[in-house]
């Protein structure tokens, strides 16, 4: 319990923050935009900015919000067609955020990435230089990997794989203090509690072990492409960089302003050496 509430006093004194959303939190079934939720995030991130901490959005919902744009039943199967209806998805969300965000004086700005932008070196500074560009004039970064350039089946250095993943490493990158990855469960079980009601809750994670990362499971929801393993993998990747890490529900009311009040809320993941 000490340990616990030294992390929440230290999330509480977090800086710079990547919080990354999923498309399960941004649509529903049928890929339309959840107004309520997207409205709470850009309300809370926009506190956050007032608090005087830098927030960076990691967004999925894309292909998701495209879906639901063009009144399509499903995810089409080819990926020349999923990467054209991520095409309008992107402009659709931009469109979302900036006009929500503006509604609580905050500007947002687009940064589109692929995993060969990141293994550049000198590419990978460029990106930086802009994120700290963007941050300096209080602009908040909306990333997400450019989904109409980069699929597994183009031979190049592959694809992130996931905006867990992607989070990740933007966090890393910019040495931030904490990544907060919202998704549509409260955060880690110690199995899967759709599948089993006795699933007992994690609030506290010291170390990332291979055990807890076999109790994550597989896939997420249809509408995205993560799932509770790519966000242990993720937060992995964060902790053994000396960042904090949290997975909580994007859909509870008020769950960013809470985490930042230093309630105990989602599971927690110490930073390495913590």
């Amino acid at each position: 319990m000490v340990a616990q509430q030294t992390l929440r006093e230290k999330i509480k004194q977090a800086k710079r923050v990547v919080i990354k959303i999923g498309t399960s939190t941004l649509t529903y079934d049928n890929g339309r935009i959840n107004l309520t939720n997207m409205d709470q995030l850009c309300r809370s991130v926009a506190n956050l900015m007032n608090r005087g901490k830098q927030v960076v959005l990691v967004s999925s919902g894309a292909i998701g919000v495209g879906v639901g744009k063009l009144r399509m039943p499903e995810k089409p199967a080819s990926i020349r067609r999923k990467q054209a209806i991520a095409a309008v998805g992107q402009c659709e969300l931009m469109n979302m955020y900036s006009r929500l965000m503006s509604d609580y004086s905050y500007t947002v700005g687009q940064v589109l990435l692929t995993k060969d932008d990141i293994d550049d070196e000198e590419t990978r500074t460029n990106i930086v230089n802009t994120f700290e560009a963007l941050l300096e004039m209080e602009i908040i970064p909306v990333v997400n990997e450019n989904d109409t350039v980069s699929t597994r089946e183009i031979y190049h250095n592959g694809t992130f794989g996931d905006n867990d993943t992607l989070s990740a490493i933007v966090a890393v990158l910019l040495d931030a203090d904490l990544l907060i990855m919202l998704t549509d469960i409260d955060g880690l079980y110690d199995c899967d509690p759709r599948l089993n009601p006795e699933a007992v809750f994690v609030s506290y994670v010291p170390e990332i072990t291979d055990e807890i990362e076999a109790s994550a499971g597989a896939a997420g929801s249809k509408r995205g492409t993560g799932g509770m393993r790519s966000k242990i993998l993720a937060a992995r990747i964060a902790t053994v960089a000396g960042l904090d890490a949290i997975i909580a529900n994007g859909s509870v009311p008020h769950i960013i302003d809470d985490i930042a009040d230093g309630k105990n809320k989602g599971t927690m993941f110490a930073a390495i050496g913590e």
